[in-house]
């Protein structure tokens, strides 16, 4: 029998942490200078779908929309017109107007107050064909009507007892469409604006007055000699029995 040889044993002994840490990593393999060249050439998936992005940015720019778009509702020009044509601006202040009479509330009873009908210039206006003059008011910011009154000779224009700086007159309005007798107000800026407003106010009256007279017409020499060959003009009969008189 042949003889049994004596087993080996082996230890396993572990190496130190420090070791492992200090020993160097492997180098590692660079391709080639040819061989990555032809890679980056290679039309791989990820190079294919960068490259059509590129390519399509290039080829095409931005172009100018040339659409055309037609509106829906068509918007013409509308003349407006403020029916202040054909007048002149004799006199301008700006105040504020009130009104005497009934409020809503108050309405059917009787009671009667003063309220604000709104703020805006107070205009006295001259037609350059009539040479007729009216009193005309707007609302500032809205330019709603809030007076339209006629200048009649009749009206009587007394100032206010309790502010020097305000005037009452009586007058037939057609501001609302309606003509209504009113009992209004007017508040100037100071004192000596409202004395500028009684002077405008009554110098107003006065001209209407002689425009009713027929007073008030500028002097015409080619007027008064018309005026002058009608009245030497006699018509036929007249001429005939004047003859006839001197007949007999």
């Amino acid at each position: 029998l042949c003889a049994l040889a004596p087993q080996s044993h082996f230890v396993f002994k572990p190496r130190p942490m420090s070791e492992l840490a200090s020993e160097p990593e492997p180098a590692k393999a660079t391709p080639e200078p040819e061989e990555a060249a032809g890679a980056a050439a290679e039309p791989g998936p990820d190079n294919a779908a960068s490259a059509e992005p590129a390519a399509a940015g290039e080829a095409a720019p931005e172009e100018e929309s040339t659409a055309e778009f037609t509106p829906v509702v068509q918007l013409n020009d509308v003349e407006v017109t403020s029916g202040e044509e054909g007048e002149e601006v004799v006199f301008g202040m700006r105040g504020k107007l009130y009104r005497f009479g009934e409020t809503l509330l108050d309405k059917g009873t009787g009671k009667k107050t003063w309220s604000e009908r709104g703020v805006g210039e107070f205009k006295v206006l001259r037609d350059s064909d009539s040479q007729r003059q009216r009193f005309l008011m707007r609302q500032e910011k809205t330019l709603k009507l809030i007076l339209n009154s006629a200048a009649d000779p009749r009206i009587m224009l007394i100032p206010s007892k309790s502010n020097d700086k305000c005037w009452v007159w009586s007058c037939f309005d057609f501001s609302e469409g309606e003509l209504v007798e009113e009992v209004l107000q007017f508040k100037c800026p100071s004192v000596e604006d409202a004395a500028k407003f009684k002077a405008a106010f009554e110098q107003s009256l006065a001209d209407m007055t002689k425009l009713l007279e027929g007073a008030d017409g500028a002097e015409n020499p080619e007027a008064d000699e018309a005026a002058a060959a009608l009245e030497n003009l006699t018509t036929t009969e007249e001429g005939a029995s004047g003859g006839s008189e001197e007949g007999k």
